[in-house]
């Protein structure tokens, strides 16, 4: 059964990243309000594909529960992140996209701190993902398709 939940997650950062786009000129770091858009949209699709394949993870419970918040936070902590960071001209953790402007302190700690748990919630999304995706945890439930020479 796919998880409409994260498919609503999904489709509504979309559409945060697509509305952020219409102020891109107006943002201190329109380069890094670019890249905060680009960030939405390919984490909505991702949301969307961790949803139709939802039924494929074996996983009790609380690690369903801990892998879909570490997704949908890393997706939103990221997009925000970026957002923060090109709307207040924020950029010493994203140096390349923000060509070297840098801001107030707090918006700099806000932004590190984003960037910064989106690192930790990553690896632990990526890491249960995998977890559920093992290869001995659907070996009964699914044949394995061998090529015979």
């Amino acid at each position: 059964m796919m998880n409409i939940s994260l498919f609503r997650y999904a489709f509504v950062l979309m559409l945060l990243a697509l509305l952020g786009a219409f102020f891109l000129p107006a943002m201190a770091v329109p380069r890094l309000g670019l890249s905060a858009h680009t960030i939405g949209m390919l984490s909505g699709v991702l949301l969307l594909a961790l949803g139709a394949i939802w039924q494929q993870f074996s996983l009790t419970d609380r690690q369903r529960n801990w892998m879909k918040w570490s997704w949908i936070y890393s997706s939103y902590a990221n997009w925000l992140g970026c957002l923060v960071g090109a709307v207040f001209g924020a950029g010493r953790m994203t140096p390349i996209a923000a060509a070297g402007v840098e801001g107030a302190a707090v918006t700099e700690m806000t932004v590190t701190f984003l960037l910064g748990s989106v690192a930790i919630t990553s690896l632990l999304a990526v890491g249960l993902s995998l977890w559920g995706l093992r290869s001995s945890a659907h070996s009964s439930a699914e044949p394995s398709l061998r090529f015979s020479s």
